[in-house]
């Protein structure tokens, strides 16, 4: 039975505290700002990439040691402190305390979350997990989908968006517009996107909608690809 219930997290303007300054900190910061949160990182040190983010602005470094109350206020709390086992230890009992959600990287044992191995293309994410019993197969298998679903699957999924717009304002029923997907993506469409034809691609799609009674405006589908 699995042991973890898979969920998207909602970070958007939210306060995250990363607890290290090594590179893996900087990895989860990265990946926490990409997210949309107000990122902080709490370490005596911090890398060179730590301190470039920091000087772009994406992060706010605190210069200090962690302290009990050091977690107040975060929604989200990564510490990058496998090496530090009592400090792993005293964050757990203190993000506990407080209900926040805390991953101590590698550490299954001191989390209520973990992270999986992700594949981003646009609004497209892939997330692959083990529940933490081999990141290493998890990120092999994402390295595997990274072949499966190229870049360009961004653009495929921002035409298939704007013609969903336009179907639903069309009046277009939620049963024809799967079919009408069914259609899109058992077409060309990709093909044309990854042979650079952008605009053949979304003339196909234009065809596709008027199957189904609607029309894009001039532009409209050229302008998401």
């Amino acid at each position: 039975m699995p042991d973890y219930f898979p969920i998207m997290l909602d970070v958007r303007g939210r306060p995250a505290l990363v607890v290290g300054g090594d590179a893996v900190a900087a990895e989860k910061a990265a990946a926490l700002r990409l997210a949309g949160a107000e990122v902080a990182v709490l370490s005596p040190q911090f890398c060179t990439d730590l301190l470039a983010m920091a000087e772009r602005g994406e992060v706010t470094l605190r210069h200090k040691a962690y302290e009990q109350g050091d977690l107040a206020g975060a929604f989200v709390v990564v510490a990058a402190t496998t090496d530090n086992p009592v400090l792993s230890e005293a964050i757990w009992n203190e993000a506990r305390r407080n209900g926040q959600l805390l991953n101590v990287v590698d550490v299954p044992a001191l989390c209520t979350f973990i992270v999986p191995s992700i594949l981003r293309r646009g609004q497209l994410t892939i997330a692959v997990s083990t529940e933490g019993a081999s990141p290493g197969l998890a990120k092999r298998i994402r390295q595997d989908l990274e072949r499966i679903f190229p870049p360009i699957y961004d653009a495929y999924l921002r035409l298939a968006t704007v013609a969903r717009g336009y179907l639903r304002q069309g009046g277009v029923s939620y049963r024809r517009r799967d079919e009408f997907f069914g259609d899109y993506y058992g077409s060309d469409v990709l093909a044309l996107l990854a042979a650079g034809e952008r605009g053949s691609a979304a003339r196909r799609t234009r065809d596709l909608m008027r199957r189904y009674g609607v029309e894009a405006p001039d532009g409209a589908l050229e302008e998401a690809v």
